[in-house]
């Protein structure tokens, strides 16, 4: 375990909770000690849920310890089942509460109540949040879809909707964009799950033709049990940006046996003219650093490559267990992926790579601030501002539509603070005023804190900087005429190009030989 000040994901029970909160007739037994029940905040402040989760802690204390706990668990079972009578009830402990193995599912088995109870077992120190959520949409899927429940006679032109939960990044808007995009296709929803699905609508998707699989992190290990036990087929495109959402469209209908034409015929998307006009036309070869869980992550990618015109220089992912389509993904784009959960690792990797824009988590966000580099949020974890009370999908043709924007702002803000500076002696501007879009202080360029019992990252770029000469007033003058977006950038070059040669001052001429030398 390490120490660490900002973490990607929790631990697997909050993935747990994840599926229990989204689901209705759903209660989740936790043993827990007091002070765990935190996880409770992550859905009513971040995601401004109206209604606490749907779960029973025992709360155990230190002084319980020392007797039964097991028993208390008993007590906060029967309590739980009398109070809210659910449809099925799953059990579990904390990452705390794990180490005192009272075994949850065995002792819920043995009161013996009258509806399913479905054990979990959640290594807590081995595995992480979103494989928790995982494995506990395969355990209900697994204990309510009885045997033999597919009906001989199945429509084709029917689905399941799998993947969409609580706490997820725009999940609300996602499955109305594809709810909406199904339909024109003449295709019935059968069960959409988990979120907002019971324990009676789990038992119902076998009777469904096939499943869209919208967030693999959360349902493909459930869909390709499903696809093994019941001959239920998945998609495996995900709709994100305009060329996945068309594949979609064709891998659907092609499931369904309808036809795709009327839909591809009418996307209503405004992406790819905007991205081809002349006001976006400056864009083209912007260098991106992308990082997030892998579907968004591979999905920006493609985006920003393909679409937009960027240069992905830096693509990589938290999500251990999807790793290989990760690295496959950055393998076509001539790069290494970068698999870790550590963001000091990430900070390091974004200014090693001198990007002019992030698009991460709410992490590379505080990353990018401290940069000055502009940032737009594609992935979870994220914060109580990326669960907007507007429509904002980022999956169909109208998420293209909103991605666009939110890419693309920020650097059009960076354009228009450029212009202002240029004209920052007009008596219409402040030069002291800080950059509207990336906060106070964001063009300050500081080390990244060091968690405790992190070595400091090696930064060539950084090292060359502190033992570089000053520079002149001439020359720090004509600095200020460089793009702020790109100005570290051009510091950082002009003190490495002054360092080398051994230049003691740094002047107008070493800054433009500096360029002249990095352009070649």
């Amino acid at each position: 375990m390490q120490l660490t000040l900002w973490t990607y994901e929790g631990p697997p029970h909050v993935g747990a909770m994840r599926i229990a909160t989204a689901m209705k007739g759903l209660h989740y037994v936790l043993h827990a000690p007091q002070g765990d029940t935190y996880a409770d905040l992550l859905f009513t402040m971040i995601e401004r849920r109206s209604a606490r989760p749907p779960v029973t802690y025992t709360t155990f204390q230190a002084r319980d310890l020392g007797g039964d706990t097991a028993e208390l668990f008993k007590t906060a079972c029967n309590d739980a089942y009398e109070r809210f009578q659910p449809q099925a009830m799953i059990v579990g402990a904390s990452c705390t509460a794990e180490l005192i193995q009272d075994d949850p599912g065995g002792l819920a088995k043995a009161l013996a109540l009258p509806i399913p109870v479905i054990p979990l077992e959640l290594p807590s120190y081995q595995k992480k949040e979103n494989w928790g959520a995982a494995e506990t949409f395969y355990r209900i899927v697994r204990g309510l879809c009885a045997p033999g429940s597919r009906p001989a006679e199945i429509n084709p032109r029917s689905c399941n909707i799998l993947g969409p939960t609580a706490l997820g990044f725009r999940h609300r808007d996602d499955l109305a964009e594809i709810t909406r995009l199904l339909g024109r296709l003449g295709i019935a929803i059968n069960v959409v799950a988990p979120l907002n699905a019971t324990p009676a609508d789990i038992a119902r998707i076998p009777e469904a033709g096939f499943n869209v699989v919208l967030y693999p992190e959360t349902a493909e290990s459930a869909a390709r049990w499903l696809e093994k036990t019941f001959n239920q087929p998945m998609t495996t495109v995900i709709p994100i940006g305009v060329s996945a959402t068309r594949e979609f469209v064709a891998q659907v209908a092609t499931l369904a046996g309808v036809d795709a034409s009327p839909v591809l015929e009418d996307e209503a998307c405004r992406l790819p003219w905007y991205s081809r006009s002349v006001d976006s036309t400056y864009l083209t070869g912007k260098r991106v650093f992308i990082f997030g869980d892998a579907t968004h992550a591979i999905a920006a990618a493609r985006m920003a490559k393909e679409e937009l015109g960027f240069d992905v220089v830096g693509l990589g992912t938290y999500s251990r267990e999807f790793a290989r389509p990760v690295r496959e993904a950055a393998a076509k784009l001539g790069i290494e992926a970068l698999i870790t959960d550590d963001y000091l690792d990430v900070e390091a990797k974004v200014a090693e790579l001198q990007v002019e824009l992030v698009l991460g988590t709410q992490m590379e966000r505080h990353i990018a601030k401290k940069l000055g580099v502009p940032c737009a949020v594609i992935s979870a974890p994220v914060h109580v501002q990326d669960f907007p009370a507007r429509y904002s999908p980022q999956m169909g043709f109208e998420g293209a539509n909103v991605i666009f924007d939110t890419w693309v702002h920020p650097l059009m803000m960076g354009l228009e603070e450029h212009l202002i500076h240029m004209f920052r002696n007009d008596f219409e501007f402040n030069d002291s005023a800080a950059a509207s879009h990336l906060g106070h202080g964001a063009a300050k360029h500081e080390p990244a804190p060091q968690a405790p019992g992190h070595a400091p990252v090696p930064n060539a770029a950084a090292n060359a900087a502190e033992q570089a000469s000053g520079w002149a007033p001439d020359a720090e003058k004509e600095l200020q005429k460089v793009p702020f977006f790109v100005r570290g950038k051009a510091r950082r070059n002009t003190e490495r190009y002054a360092l080398e040669k051994g230049v003691s001052l740094i002047t107008v001429e070493t800054l433009y030989d500096a360029k002249a030398h990095y352009s070649r």
